[in-house]
């Protein structure tokens, strides 16, 4: 009895894939015919992901506030996937399975749409925050979040990752510092002395960095400056600006950045921003955030003026950068 010619074909396919790496098909066959069938709950790892949730007390709401931040930490994850595609230009796949590497440049249709999935995990994020914003009772939270001292969204090491990846690192040093190192070739060492975020978590009352940072920094500093590093020619806009002059002018890849920016240093901080002013703000005072990061000066993106892409903005969209987003979702005033 003759094979089907499409088996055939395959089996031999096997057989060149096994034989570049000195192995032997016949013994892979084996292995198949032995093995079990694979099924949701091992693929997933569902079991043990379930295990993963570990209040520190026993408040209900606790559960929604540690389960979302998972949540979030598994879309930066893809976000961070999708941008290692674009900073080594996309892996050449083939229909037969054999991995020809990293391609030398990146191709524009490669590059828009691995921005609109990362925008697209943004914007899932960004509107799946009122199971923060509305979902917990506030007594709640404010009783739990004290057994969270000194722990802090602050220290989330993707988003930074993020950050890191998207631009140039010069745009994510403190506004106020920011002109000193224009058109320096200042060391990243250097630069992460004056990085942004130090300000988002200082001692409201001192000045002083808090636990929270030095925590931070000490685990995570080192891993930061090597991304840096390693990004100076890969981050989203230097890829961007590798492209020929023509391939610049994409409109469709214009907006994707655009909106990255937007979901990034405007969006995503401000619906954090909505959520602090839920449950952390008084008639008579502010409470601090966990760690004492100071969020009132952090989040709201009129006092970062973080963009990663200022060229593609003009002069008032920078003037009022996030002013509309606050107004409609916080202020409720309309256009």
């Amino acid at each position: 009895m003759s094979l089907d010619p499409k088996i055939e074909q395959k089996i031999k396919l096997l057989e060149e894939k096994y034989a570049q790496m000195g192995q032997d098909l016949d013994g892979y066959l084996d292995g198949l015919l032995l093995s079990n069938y694979l099924t949701y709950w091992d693929y997933t790892q569902v079991e043990t992901l379930l295990t993963l949730q570990n209040p520190k007390t026993d408040f209900p709401d606790e559960m929604i506030f540690i389960m979302y931040h998972q949540i979030t930490e598994l879309y930066f994850k893809l976000c961070l996937h999708e941008f290692e595609q674009i900073a080594n230009n996309g892996r050449d796949i083939q229909p037969n399975g054999h991995d020809k590497g990293w391609k030398d440049k990146i191709e524009t249709d490669f590059f828009v749409t691995r921005v609109m999935r990362i925008n697209r995990y943004f914007e899932a994020l960004t509107k799946s925050f009122e199971i923060m914003i509305d979902g917990m009772e506030k007594e709640q939270f404010l009783r739990y979040r004290m057994a969270l001292l000194p722990a802090s969204g602050f220290q989330s090491a993707q988003y930074r990752m993020i950050e890191i990846s998207s631009t140039d690192f010069i745009n994510l040093v403190d506004k106020e510092i920011r002109p000193n190192y224009i058109g320096k070739n200042a060391a990243i060492e250097e630069l992460m002395q004056h990085i942004y975020w130090n300000k988002g978590a200082t001692e409201l009352a001192t000045g002083k960095k808090t636990l929270t940072l030095k925590q931070f920094e000490k685990k995570y500093s080192a891993k930061f400056i090597e991304l840096a590093n390693n990004y100076k020619t890969k981050n989203i806009w230097a890829k961007y600006k590798s492209l020929p002059a023509k391939e610049q002018e994409n409109q469709n890849l214009i907006n994707a950045l655009k909106q990255l920016d937007v979901n990034v240093n405007i969006n995503w901080p401000l619906v954090h921003y909505k959520s602090a002013v839920r449950y952390l703000q008084q008639n008579t005072e502010d409470i601090a955030a966990t760690g004492g990061t100071n969020w009132q000066k952090y989040l709201p993106p009129r006092f970062q003026k973080r963009v990663f892409y200022p060229e593609l903005w003009t002069a008032l969209e920078l003037e009022d950068w996030g002013k509309g987003w606050v107004e409609t979702n916080v202020f409720k005033i309309k256009s």
